[in-house]
């Protein structure tokens, strides 16, 4: 008896430590964290402008964290299998989401059913740079001022086309958002890509396009497009002597195409925190900040709670566009 009572009492014994183990084992977790290497999904084929991001930072970010991070390219159905991925992955760190707006605020402000809340599915963690597009007109047209094609619309409503890359796309968002600032209506032309629309304004097949500094500083810099304003909050270091249409008295015409990270919702509020100080050391290179402004980018920093508002912020602006506008994108 007194040996089985002896068991009885280890056993229960060791039932209690399991218990205190398994209870503080996601502490220990979360102060070894990483002990393995992180994934960074990028919800874009390889070689685009998120993916130049992902990479740029790549090797900081394994630096900082002392683990590879490995870039992982999910593209499809426009960011959505990627962004999906990580906001049902396990919130241990060890997925992460590097995207653009389109994945934060475009398609929650225009998808009726989308399988993840952005909101309530991912935790920032910071907006480390922006690409502002910028308004053209072909070198063919007259005019030489954002005033005179604002006038020239306003002579002739939907006369004057603009490219974008379907309903929904950057370029027709910051296309209406243009229009109904300037008291304007223009007609839009869905294109395949950036290529495509900008040689369509080139030939003069259509007016005016909207497209990334990176994709039409070129052809800007040779004459072939005339560039009449900067669409985003500020001024692009590629073309610099361009203002943009807030400062042309347009402020609600305001667009920015910008860079994210995110974590899966409910990672350790201790993970995140190294996660955001890692970034932030890991944009401080002036090497790394030189290397995403000669792709057009400007780097920022927007810590997780301004970034939540700003996510929070868009999405009920583009909602209310859209639902103006007519715009669907499914």
């Amino acid at each position: 008896m007194k040996t089985a009572a002896l068991f009885h009492r280890l056993g229960g014994l060791l039932a209690c430590a399991s218990a205190l183990v398994a209870f503080h084992a996601p502490a220990l977790a979360q102060g070894n964290w990483p002990d393995r290497p992180v994934k960074l999904v990028v919800p874009f084929p390889p070689g685009g402008g998120t993916d130049i991001v992902a990479r740029a930072m790549g090797q900081g970010l394994s630096e900082k964290l002392g683990q590879p991070v490995v870039i992982d390219n999910k593209p499809g159905a426009s960011t959505i299998i990627g962004t999906d991925a990580v906001a049902k992955a396990a919130p241990d760190g060890y997925t992460l989401l590097l995207s653009g707006s389109t994945s934060y605020s475009v398609n929650p402000a225009l998808r009726a059913k989308l399988p993840y809340d952005p909101v309530r599915d991912l935790a920032p963690i910071a907006i480390v740079a922006r690409t502002p597009l910028v308004l053209v007109v072909g070198a063919g047209t007259p005019w030489r001022s954002l005033p005179e094609l604002i006038a020239a619309a306003k002579a002739k409503p939907k006369s004057i086309r603009y490219a974008t890359f379907g309903a929904g796309s950057g370029p027709h968002l910051a296309g209406e958002l243009f229009a109904l600032a300037a008291g304007i209506q223009l007609q839009d032309i869905p294109y395949k890509g950036s290529s495509q629309g900008s040689m369509a304004v080139i030939g003069g097949e259509i007016e005016i396009g909207l497209d990334t500094v990176a994709a039409v500083a070129p052809h800007v810099r040779s004459g072939k497009l005339r560039a009449l304003g900067i669409v985003g909050a500020t001024r692009s270091s590629m073309l610099p002597e361009v203002r943009t249409l807030a400062e042309q008295g347009l402020p609600d015409a305001t667009f920015d195409a910008w860079y994210g990270f995110a974590a899966p919702a409910r990672t350790p509020a201790p993970v995140l925190d190294k996660l955001a100080r890692a970034v932030t050391a890991t944009m401080g290179s002036p090497a790394l900040q030189a290397q995403l402004r000669a792709q057009g980018m400007e780097p920022v920093a927007i810590g997780g709670a301004a970034f939540r508002s700003q996510m929070e912020g868009e999405i009920s602006r583009y909602r209310a566009l859209a639902h103006r506008a007519g715009i669907a994108a499914e």
